[in-house]
């Protein structure tokens, strides 16, 4: 079981590291940033976050990583940030340490919230920010901070709940939903619900693990605005992910039929 001494001694020992996911827009087909992904490097392998995540969940050991994370990424894409004020970066945060401060300490202390406008938080629909969370999502706005809701799988009130309470910039599909978009088969029913909640609310609508071609045309065709998946690319170091920014394309005519 990991407990916080597992991650305290991790990030002593600098074994954590970031990956960035880029994040593609079905509109220009331009990268238009990415999400930062934490890695956990141990001696024979690499530890996925779905390994730990989940384990330190509304426990000290969760705003340890959080901050780290905030820390790392100022560090690594703060001068990139200020030379491509289009660019965007997400960073995933747990709903149980908004509105407590520290996070907001980091970010100033990094410089970080610098960029404020260039940031977005992703929260998950597994947790629902308690009033103080709310107020500090509320306040973040104010400094141009988006907030994005993770994994939306469509599936119960979890996520109508976030979208009651939070002023919320996008929502990210869960892989769930794309895998559903298969060769050959006819839309999945979901499909039509999101395109028209495109065109009613102004959310953007990212869709999460597209892994074709096949599945980036339907969804271009549903007006959903962007794309992250292993078509594009997988998770990449900073510096191959800045490098990506500057010089991808979707090419022309890539998904259509």
């Amino acid at each position: 079981m990991i407990d916080i001494a597992d991650i305290r001694q991790a990030l002593t020992h600098g074994d954590f590291f970031l990956e960035y996911l880029p994040t593609i827009s079905l509109i220009d087909g331009r990268c238009t940033g990415g999400e930062a992904l934490i890695r956990w490097r141990l001696p024979t392998r690499v530890r996925p976050p779905i390994e730990f995540v989940p384990h330190i969940e509304n426990t000290p050991a969760s705003g340890l990583l959080t901050y780290w994370v905030m820390d790392t990424v100022a560090s690594e894409l703060r001068d990139w940030l200020r030379q491509n004020p289009d660019a965007h970066v997400s960073i995933n945060v747990p709903p149980e340490i908004l509105g407590r401060g520290a996070m907001e300490y980091v970010a100033t202390r990094s410089g970080l919230l610098e960029q404020g406008s260039q940031i977005v938080l992703e929260i998950t629909e597994r947790g629902v920010p308690d009033p103080l969370g709310v107020m500090a999502l509320h306040q973040g706005e104010g400094k141009g901070i988006k907030v994005a809701l993770d994994d939306v799988t469509l599936v119960g009130g979890a996520n109508l709940a976030i979208l009651a309470r939070c002023n919320l910039h996008a929502i990210k599909l869960d892989k769930s939903l794309i895998d559903q978009i298969r060769p050959g088969s006819p839309a999945p029913e979901w499909l039509n619900s999101v395109k028209i909640l495109v065109e009613m609310s102004g959310l953007q609508v990212i869709a999460e693990g597209v892994e074709n071609g096949e599945q980036t045309r339907i969804l271009r065709e549903a007006n959903i605005q962007a794309a992250q998946g292993f078509y594009f690319s997988p998770p990449i170091p900073a510096a191959a992910f800045m490098a990506f920014y500057r010089d991808w394309r979707l090419p022309s005519g890539a998904g259509d039929a």
